[in-house]
């Protein structure tokens, strides 16, 4: 069960802005979980190798901090999708902002719409996508 009622959503409602750690050590601690051993996100030496501008945050962990803002503004809610799109790599150890704003309510299903972003510290926009949920 959500904490928040889908009545108690308003349309253009900003949920919370997140400031994620996405410092190597962070970055690291997540790789070694999800067994991806590409230099490309732990070593930004390795990585301007590969052409990256420096180590980069990987895109399932990103997106990852994605659904770490809605649950946080409706704990116990069902997320049903989330939908990605990378316009530009989000650098290890960058300060970064997630945003996401209420964008459609389906009184049916008592759903709701919401629009993500990842923005880096200059605002740029790095990650965007959608998610649909369930209260």
């Amino acid at each position: 069960m959500s904490a928040r009622s889908y009545e108690s959503v308003e349309f253009g409602e900003d949920l919370p802005e997140v400031e994620p750690d996405v410092g190597m050590e962070n970055v690291k601690r997540f790789c070694r979980s999800a067994m991806m051993y590409g230099p490309r996100f732990t070593d930004h030496e390795k990585a301007k190798k590969e052409g990256l501008p420096s180590a980069i945050v990987p895109g399932i962990m990103s997106q990852g901090l994605l659904g770490a803002i809605i649950h946080n503004w409706a704990p116990g809610c069902t997320i049903k999708s989330i939908d990605t799109v990378f316009r530009a790599p989000l650098s290890v150890d960058s300060k970064p902002t997630c945003r996401a704003v209420v964008t459609d309510k389906d009184d049916d299903t008592h759903s709701i719409e919401i629009d993500l972003t990842i923005v880096n510290e200059a605002g740029e926009t790095r990650v965007l996508g959608t998610a649909k949920v369930e209260l």
